[in-house]
């Protein structure tokens, strides 16, 4: 039964994206802003079908610890769920993202009218400072950079890996950055099409002020996201009757 609703969800979730990348081709000639809203229905959808289909709840917690205005979200990455799901409870997102999704056919177009921030992981300090400055641009303009601090998915439960490059965002962006722990992996794990039933629980915690010395960063986010995501990864457990058992990676040096 588990396979056969994930499978049933994985071909909805696709689908109903088809039907939003087509539809949607209009908000292209809008201003960024109707896209930004067509983007939080598609995200309010896919939480709709995961939760009637699948039966993958959400809890959010800490949603008043969301800033006004600009700021720097650093957010643990486990699943493809939070590149969507977190977009209603902002609002006016913007993505660091891996610059070769924005050649994709139809989705890419979206990104590009969105104002994503893309970077290319090849082009070394050169495209640090490109991806630097767009960011700062987009900061200005009152919007939410998100970013996955450790760069890609990290099973639960692995130990951090924090890059560098967030410290350096924070220190030229000038705006507080707002730590969100979750345990998305648990239900939509990485690499795999299972869908698990339960509530993935996303908790914003309280804001790192601007202004403080770029190297503390790092540490001021482990100290406040990983006893978290601890937690909830043992809430998730606890839920799911503990099946999963993932072997931890060596954390790489921020």
């Amino acid at each position: 039964m588990l396979a056969l609703r994930s499978l049933a969800f994985n071909i909805a979730f696709y689908a109903n994206l088809v039907v939003w990348l087509v539809i949607c081709l209009p908000t292209l000639l809008l201003p960024r802003r109707a896209l930004m809203a067509v983007a939080r229905g598609w995200a309010r959808s896919s939480l709709w079908l995961l939760r009637v289909i699948a039966g993958t709840r959400l809890e959010v917690r800490g949603l008043a610890n969301i800033p006004q205005g600009g700021c720097l979200v650093a957010c643990k990455h486990q699943s493809m769920w939070e590149t969507f799901a977190l977009v209603p409870f902002f609002s006016d997102p913007t993505f660091i993202l891996k610059r070769e999704l924005m050649f994709i056919p139809f989705f890419g177009w979206y990104l590009w009218k969105a104002d994503m921030v893309p970077v290319n992981r090849r082009g070394g300090a050169r495209a640090m400072v490109r991806m630097t400055e767009k960011a700062a641009e987009e900061a200005r303009d009152g919007r939410q950079i998100i970013i996955f601090p450790e760069g890609t998915r990290r099973p639960p439960g692995a130990e951090p890996a924090y890059k560098y490059g967030i410290a350096h965002l924070y220190g030229r962006l000038g705006v507080p950055c707002l730590p969100v722990a979750l345990n998305s992996g648990l239900y939509w794990p990485r690499r795999r099409f299972i869908r698990r039933p339960g509530t993935i629980v996303v908790e914003f915690l309280p804001p790192i002020p601007a202004g403080l010395p770029r190297d503390s960063l790092v540490p001021a986010l482990i100290e406040a996201i990983e006893p978290v995501a601890r937690r909830l990864h043992v809430e998730g457990l606890a839920e799911i009757g503990g099946i999963i058992q993932p072997a931890p990676e060596r954390a790489e040096a921020p």
